[in-house]
């Protein structure tokens, strides 16, 4: 097991825990959240967490609600989102990351998802108090040493059984694909760890700098330089859980300097890459 704790002041703490025999979850915990900014990313797990004290903001999409103790959100993969402290009220979080195959594989098994696409839930967030306490309840089940991991796997099958079977599902995208932005968002995730330009991009789809931009930004949440930096910390990250060196991630996720590489891993992740990786 991989477990990393870190203490930021005399009651300040962030936990990461991954586990390389359940390999398709990851859980963090935050017991003071007024020292951890998100900018708005996405992941390409499926997200959801626990409100466990205090209040923030959180951002999914364009919609912005204010969540307290007892909320549990979701997040979708690809959804833009971001969660922050409210001025300087104290809060606390726990966050749970999924492999999307994982995930969706479960869904087959019960009959939601008839093919290997994930089904989006059409929930941000909710109230449920048993998904609440199932979730609370899974976490300390994989943070704790002495659980055994087909024990932890069958509790992460359990609490995400009862996620799946208590939300909605999205309902199915009828908005008309625009196949020249999903060129560009395709070209940048082949090429993230890459020194791209904008020309580059607007080549490979086929589009003026200025549309780019302006219809990227409004498909998915973020500009293309937004969406390259997100796609190469996701990047970096997947390097740095197989206990890879900081300064050897940082260049080959295509970054120019360690330094610039810290910068915008905390930005996005809200915690430096060494005590991501631990």
């Amino acid at each position: 097991m991989k477990n990393t704790y870190t203490k930021l002041g005399q009651d300040k703490v962030s936990q990461f825990w991954h586990d390389d025999s359940v390999p398709f979850i990851e859980a963090r915990g935050v017991e003071d959240g007024r020292k951890f900014c998100y900018a708005r990313h996405s992941h390409e797990t499926f997200s959801i967490g626990a409100i466990t004290a205090g209040c923030s903001t959180y951002h999914n999409g364009d919609a912005r609600y204010e969540v307290a103790a007892g909320t549990v959100v979701l997040m979708n993969p690809g959804d833009v989102h971001a969660c922050n402290p409210i001025a300087d009220q104290p809060w606390s979080y726990r966050m749970l990351y999924v492999d999307t195959p994982w995930l969706t594989e479960l869904q087959c098994k019960l009959g939601i998802a008839s093919d290997s696409r994930f089904r989006p839930f059409a929930t941000t967030h909710t109230t449920d108090p048993g998904l609440f306490a199932g979730l609370n309840a899974l976490y300390e089940v994989l943070i704790d040493a002495q659980v055994e991991p087909v024990q932890k796997h069958n509790a992460a099958i359990a609490f995400f059984t009862q996620v799946l079977q208590s939300l909605t599902p999205a309902p199915s995208e009828l908005q008309e694909p625009n196949h020249k932005l999903e060129r560009a968002a395709a070209f940048i995730d082949e090429h993230c760890t890459d020194t791209l330009r904008l020309d580059d991009i607007c080549r490979a789809a086929d589009l003026s700098p200025s549309y780019l931009i302006r219809a990227f930004k409004q498909h998915y949440g973020m500009t293309p330089h937004g969406y390259l930096i997100n796609r190469r910390i996701q990047f970096a990250r997947n390097q740095l859980r197989q206990g890879r060196l900081i300064a050897e991630v940082a260049l080959e996720a295509g970054f120019a300097d360690q330094a610039h590489f810290q910068r915008a891993f905390k930005q996005y992740l809200a915690a430096t890459p060494g005590h991501y990786r631990g």
